[in-house]
């Protein structure tokens, strides 16, 4: 080709060709000007990172994979991320999930949509670009998204279900199949833009098996039980390295002393979870609890919800501490704007209350481990809005809120790199 000429033009195209791919396409090589991570890790009752005790001010945005999808929305998961990353937070929860319907990311069972698995793969290099850290969630207990509803309408589909019941997910054991195969695909999946599997990168801060699991056939609890065993059993023989939970409200269940003095209401027994039997599994490594005291109550008054909640978290603490020995994180939290009365005031008395009790757990090194707001959006976003999602930066009060548990959660873990790229607000 060298003596027909032809060699320097190609070389020249090629060259051009691979200066428009890197700065128009997703480029493979890890950015080194990307903060370096290290994997978190639990010891005891408390998050590490570094050797360092490491205390979470984080948030929820379930719809980063959805939106990262399509061309004109993907921007999007970009602003989210720069502007978490100026309010000092650290973790976000989102899914990892779409089960059928529209962007689904598993189409059917075993078979996936690799636009939308490359969306995710756009997720989670965004969020290491921000040095934020993503708690991912593998399926849905609700019908949205998919969730548990649509693995029970494949194997009913494929003529192999039990049953036609939701609560099927559970206990079929062709699900069961459909549900590992996910898992193991969804773990050993090689990043499109850093080329890192998701199991060996230290940007995803965990799994969740499953967003609020309900087995409400088995009130006993004992189904959802083996469930969670045989899961997150399965989920370690992959994945040595990231930590586990389960998804959990946090109620108590019917044999539990606390069903009756610290659930909201009985119906919260009857709903086949338990969150002391659950969190104890040996392979979940910390306790998932949500925080909807205004969704849960049927005539409690705005001053009795935030005694409530007072109540719920140091209850949770307490069995971190002293029963499961495991951190707990409060990944839900939540004030509806559609309460009778509601004032955005109100919202910032809940969100004060949830970081004052995390805030006070991480000066005496209790179980109490960070909280995740749900749900943080951008402007222009009202069609994935819900009645508790908010635009941090629109209320000066609640993002001034945010920015010092931010502060204070890095002032007591030791954190100096996250004090220094907050100097300017702490």
């Amino acid at each position: 080709m060298a003596g027909n000429g032809l060699f320097y033009p190609i070389l020249g195209l090629a060259c051009c060709l691979a200066f428009i791919y890197i700065s128009f396409g997703d480029w493979k090589l890890v950015d080194t000007k990307a903060p370096k991570m290290g994997f978190v890790e639990r010891n005891g009752t408390q998050f590490m990172v570094n050797g360092r005790a490491f205390y979470i001010n984080g948030w929820n945005s379930y719809w980063f994979m959805d939106h990262a999808v399509e061309g004109y929305r993907k921007p999007r998961v970009r602003a989210m991320l720069r502007a978490a990353r100026k309010m000092g937070l650290t973790v976000c929860r989102t899914w990892a999930f779409s089960d059928g319907g529209y962007n689904a990311l598993q189409v059917f069972p075993g078979r996936f949509n690799e636009q939308v698995f490359k969306a995710l793969d756009h997720v989670i290099a965004e969020s290491r670009q921000h040095g934020i850290r993503l708690l991912l969630s593998l399926v849905n207990n609700l019908q949205a998204y998919g969730g548990k509803t649509q693995y029970v309408k494949w194997a009913w589909q494929d003529g192999v279900g039990l049953s036609s019941s939701n609560d099927s997910f559970f206990y079929d054991p062709s699900i069961r199949i459909y549900f590992k195969n996910y898992i193991k695909t969804v773990l050993t999946r090689r990043n499109s833009i850093t080329g890192i599997e998701y199991r060996n990168d230290p940007t995803i801060f965990g799994w969740e098996l499953i967003n609020e699991p309900r087995c409400m056939t088995d009130a006993s609890g004992d189904t959802l039980q083996e469930w969670i065993e045989e899961m997150s059993a399965y989920i370690k023989s992959i994945d040595k390295k990231h930590l586990l939970t389960v998804g959990l409200e946090g109620f108590y269940g019917p044999n539990s002393p606390k069903k009756s003095t610290v659930n909201p209401e009985e119906w919260a027994s009857r709903l086949g979870s338990d969150f002391i039997r659950n969190s104890e599994i040996p392979h979940i490594d910390f306790a998932s609890v949500h925080i909807y005291p205004d969704h849960w109550f049927h005539d409690q008054d705005f001053e009795d919800e935030l005694k409530f909640v007072s109540k719920w978290m140091l209850s949770h603490i307490e069995d971190g501490d002293k029963e499961l020995k495991k951190p707990v994180m409060f990944t839900e939290f939540g004030l509806s704007d559609l309460n009778k009365g509601f004032t955005p005031a109100q919202r910032d008395r809940f969100y004060k209350t949830v970081y004052d009790v995390i805030y006070k757990s991480a000066k005496r090194k209790r179980s109490g481990a960070g909280s995740l707001a749900w749900q943080f959006l951008v402007e222009g976003m009202e069609e994935s809005n819900d009645d508790f999602g908010i635009v941090p930066w629109e209320r000066s009060s609640i993002y001034q809120l945010i920015i010092e548990q931010s502060c204070r959660l890095a002032r007591i873990g030791g954190d100096i790199q996250q004090l220094k790229a907050l100097k300017n607000v702490c």
